[in-house]
């Protein structure tokens, strides 16, 4: 599937994503050190702007965003921001899977596994 059709970001919105890739969380930067330079098959890249929002890792051809969420995306007003955000991701056939901070800090290999399994069910 090709994603060209994907809304174009603000304009400011590339000045924030660099800022973001600068300032990684701890968690977002483990997962980074085993997801870059196509370790698992596909490229991601990090902190990209789809239409209104910044996803932490993107692998354009294969439609796949991976979110690291920390504790704000556990309270009731951050899973409905959490949804809203995905249903607007898979209305244009992406794919998301989330892990939480403490899911990248203890179980890494668990999360990479499930990555793994992500990948090999979205390539052609």
């Amino acid at each position: 599937m090709k994603y060209s059709t994907l809304p174009k970001p603000p304009k400011n919105s590339t000045q924030i994503a660099r800022v973001l890739r600068n300032n990684m969380t701890e968690p977002e930067w483990k997962l980074w050190g085993h997801i870059r330079r196509k370790q698992l098959g596909v490229k991601f890249k990090r902190q990209v702007p789809i239409g209104n929002y910044i996803v932490d890792f993107f692998a354009l051809k294969i439609g796949l965003v991976i979110e690291v969420d920390g504790s704000q995306h556990l309270t009731e007003k951050g899973a409905q921001k959490d949804k809203i955000r995905s249903e607007f991701l898979e209305k244009y056939g992406i794919k998301i899977i989330r892990y939480t901070n403490l899911d990248i800090f203890e179980n890494i290999n668990g999360v990479l596994e499930n990555i793994n399994y992500t990948i090999n069910k979205l390539k052609p």
